[in-house]
């Protein structure tokens, strides 16, 4: 019998978690943005972050090589049906994991609405086991690059003081911004600089442009240094932070992790974890 004042126990809600999704992409190639990609993925694995790239710049594959691994399947083959997400999910070094794309993969521009269903039901095992992902996009403001961007809560551009990489930096910003997109927080990382004013100097006319033309506020992420060391990991297939983890640049990288774990996580920066950026990306 039970006790008159007793009450009965409530069962609380299930837990649901979802990790943090930030797009990390370029107006133009070769500023060292999957480099950036891998290495941030490190020092956030350093700081107790379980982390999982995906490697969306499907012409490439370029993950797979700067970390010297050589993936047993691909995202092609989750696509295809042939696989689950858990065993397309790779070892990476220092506790990261990572999706190759595979080369010359663009069937997610073209599934199906049952394929759709699957690689949902597949890709969402990504929130279970990540704290963040890190969506490596192609470059430049291609259809498919548009709509990983509007899907992201947060995006982080890296440039180059090259004029051509900061008027292509604005381009992504401005095409991102008229898209029906979410609208994500935009973050700058300039990348290659031969000295600290040099990158002040070419995000604060990167700042302005955005705020004149656009109305939009744009947040300095980190200035990264030229590096000979990046140049020698690249040929050794390892990344910076393991080969040269005391070089200029792996410092700054570490202090642009830092920033980023700073960072408040508002409700728009969660936004339903991986899972609701696979619905707005697949418009499901």
């Amino acid at each position: 019998m039970q006790k008159r004042n007793e009450k009965k126990e409530e069962t609380p809600e299930k837990y649901i978690k979802t990790a943090r999704v930030i797009a990390v992409t370029s107006g133009k190639g070769g500023v060292g943005k999957t480099n950036f990609t891998v290495n941030l993925a490190i020092a956030l694995s350093r700081h107790g972050k379980r982390v999982s790239i995906v490697d969306a710049d499907f012409g490439l594959a370029n993950i797979e090589v700067l970390c010297g691994i050589i993936p047993k399947h691909t995202l092609g083959d989750v696509l295809l049906g042939k696989k689950s997400m858990n065993e397309v999910l790779s070892d990476g070094p220092e506790g990261i994991k990572f999706i190759s794309g595979g080369s010359g993969i663009t069937e997610l521009a073209n599934i199906n609405a049952n394929q759709t269903d699957y690689v949902l039901q597949n890709l969402k095992f990504l929130d279970e086991v990540s704290d963040i992902v890190l969506i490596d996009t192609g470059a430049g403001i291609s259809k498919s690059v548009v709509s990983l961007i509007s899907a992201s809560s947060e995006v982080i551009i890296i440039s180059t003081p090259e004029p051509t990489s900061l008027t292509d930096a604005y381009s992504i910003i401005k095409t991102i911004k008229e898209s029906d997109g979410i609208n994500p927080d935009f973050k700058i990382v300039v990348n290659r600089v031969e000295s600290t004013k040099e990158g002040e100097e070419i995000f604060e006319k990167l700042s302005l442009v955005s705020q004149k033309f656009l109305s939009l506020s744009i947040e300095k992420l980190g200035i990264i240094p030229s590096d000979n060391h990046l140049v020698k990991a690249v040929k050794s297939q390892k990344p910076l932070l393991i080969s040269s983890p005391d070089s200029e640049a792996a410092r700054a990288i570490n202090d642009i992790c830092s920033k980023l774990l700073e960072l408040p996580i508002t409700e728009k920066k969660s936004n339903g974890g991986f899972m609701g950026f696979l619905k707005r990306l697949t418009k499901t």
